[in-house]
């Protein structure tokens, strides 16, 4: 399994961006995939996640504000962030759990500032 995320940046409050995560080794139309993040010293929290039947679940710190979508077809997860806070600022992961077992990427840094 490898996963590899992509789109980060800086980017000023009130701004968007759009990450990517770039699935292989696995049957990714066949999985829950999520987005995680984690700020300086806080813990890895969800974000969002996206089952096969195409139900969604969001963290209310970002409900209205991001969407999850995937690609079944490009084995490609997305998550498009809008109006960006700086309580936004993270490394986001891209996640999936085969066979009982946890698979992040390396994370990309989502800095938003001013």
């Amino acid at each position: 399994v490898q996963l590899v995320e992509s789109g980060g940046g800086l980017v000023q409050p009130g701004g968007s961006l759009r990450l990517s995560c770039a699935a292989s080794g696995f049957t990714f139309s066949s999985y829950t995939m999520r987005w995680d993040r984690q700020a300086p010293g806080k813990e890895r929290e969800l974000v969002a996640m996206l089952r096969t039947s195409g139900s969604v679940i969001y963290a209310d710190s970002v409900k209205g504000r991001f969407t999850i979508s995937r690609d079944n077809a490009e084995n490609t997860l997305y998550l498009q962030m809008n109006s960006l806070t700086p309580e936004d600022t993270a490394v986001y992961y891209c996640n999936v759990v085969v066979r009982s077992t946890n698979y992040w990427g390396r994370g990309t840094q989502v800095t938003v500032s001013s």
